[in-house]
This record gives structure tokens, sequence and C-alpha cells, in this order.
């Protein structure tokens, strides 16, 4: 099934969250899942992931933000995932978290330090 995936937006979603995770994502989507796989793949991980305007880096830090904010610790903590492998250190996160914490609510922060922990946890780091 992969191979109607856009292969651009696909090396970039591997590059940042993980060979494993993503193939298995895409092994698992069966026929009513797989428009959304190529939606993913094709809108967040090429044509904006792969924007030149902003780096991976930035990027991450942005999802980390708005994910946390948002509360949706599922794609909160892949993507603390995928911030480590874009270079963002542990206090880099912390820095975040301790925005959002402010701008967000403390309940969003909370929750955002204690998924960060688990993933912290989970990665050895």
């Amino acid at each position: 099934m992969s191979e109607s995936l856009n292969q651009k937006g696909l090396q970039t979603r591997r590059e940042v969250l993980g060979r494993e995770y993503v193939d298995h994502a895409v092994g698992q989507a069966d026929a009513f899942s797989m428009p959304l796989q190529a939606l993913v793949t094709d809108y967040c991980w090429d044509q904006i992931w792969n924007r030149p305007g902003l780096d991976r880096k930035s990027r991450s830090m942005i999802n980390l933000a708005m994910l946390c904010a948002l509360n949706r610790g599922h794609e909160f903590k892949l993507h603390v995932k995928g911030a480590i492998n874009n270079g963002l250190t542990k206090d880099e996160i912390q820095e975040i978290l301790l925005q959002v914490s402010v701008y967000c609510g403390v309940p969003a922060g909370v929750e955002g330090f204690r998924l960060a922990r688990e993933v912290f946890k989970e990665m050895g780091i």
C-alpha cells in the first residue's frame, strides 16, 4: 500500500517520527484509513514539513506547543520523540512546556511535562 504514498513526504515522516512507527502506521492502514495516511503524508509531511521557511527543529517546537495546548497526548508524545530526533534538548522542551503552562494553562503544562517525562524514560534520556 505504501507505494501510493508521496515518497518525499514518507521519507520526511520516517526521519522525524522513526521508521518503525511510520511503517507500522502505514502497514496497519486499510481501505478505510489509507486515505488519511495519504493525506497526512502528502500535506503534513511533504507540503508543510518540507517547506524552506522553517527548519525541522523550529517546526518541532511549534508542534509541541500546539499539541500540548490542544491536549493531544498521543500525538504530543510522538512529536516529543520527533523533536529529539530534530535536535531539541530536554532543556528546550522544558522551556516550551513552561511557556505553554503560562499561555495555555497550568493543566496543559502539567500534562505536557508528565507525557514528556514518559517519552524521556522510554528513550533513556
